[in-house]
């Protein structure tokens, strides 16, 4: 049973994948960029099973692969924010040249723009994890209250488990970690990878145009 429903989760994770690559590749009307941003999802996953591994968390097949599933559809997020405002900057810079929109940026010209890029959207990124982050801690620790105690008697009865944290905890956790260590990555890795694709396309134009 195990293995069937590892089998079918895994077959719905590619599936969700492949469908944010076609809306990201609708989006910037490129298939070079969806495929940077995408490396985001696997940056997830290695951070879902360090995490679970530092922690000594078992890894519940049904509710962690869900979470699994629904991170991959969250993590991209910072990284389109990323990747979408580093072409923006580029373009811009492009038109300050002079330069034609399918002609390469300059190899000079790159790292400062993407540099500006990555330090611009440093607060918006880390933001949006934390808030999020922040926000499943209650539904992973399963924090309870009693409303009726707290409007009666003023004491809102607070405690940590039940029966709520055997389901979602799993779930709350594997986005826990993955989206940390994605975002954590992503400020680096995705304005590298950026540069390192503009290089090469900027050397390869540049080399045959002499």
């Amino acid at each position: 049973e195990q293995a069937k429903e590892l089998g079918f989760l895994s077959g719905a994770l590619l599936i969700s994948v492949f469908l944010i690559f076609l809306i990201i590749v609708g989006q910037f009307n490129s298939a070079r960029i969806p495929f940077l941003i995408l490396t985001t999802v696997i940056l997830s996953l290695i951070g879902v099973l360090l995490g679970l591994l530092i922690f000594r968390m078992d890894f519940v097949i049904i509710m962690t692969m869900i979470g699994i599933i629904s991170l991959s559809g969250v993590v991209v997020n910072n990284a389109i924010v990323l990747a979408d405002y580093g072409t923006q900057l580029i373009n811009r810079r492009k038109a300050e040249l002079g330069l034609d929109e399918n002609v390469p940026l300059p190899e000079a010209e790159l790292a400062p723009v993407l540099s500006e890029a990555g330090r611009t959207r440093l607060r918006p990124v880390s933001l949006t994890a934390i808030t999020t982050v922040l926000g499943l801690i209650p539904l992973a620790t399963g924090m309870n209250l009693d409303f009726f105690s707290l409007i009666t008697n003023n004491d809102p009865m607070i405690y940590f488990g039940g029966d709520t944290v055997a389901f979602w905890g799993p779930i709350s956790w594997t986005v826990i970690f993955g989206l940390t260590f994605a975002t954590f990555l992503t400020l680096v890795i995705m304005p590298v990878m950026l540069l390192l694709t503009e290089r090469g396309r900027s050397r390869r134009y540049y080399r045959k145009a002499a």
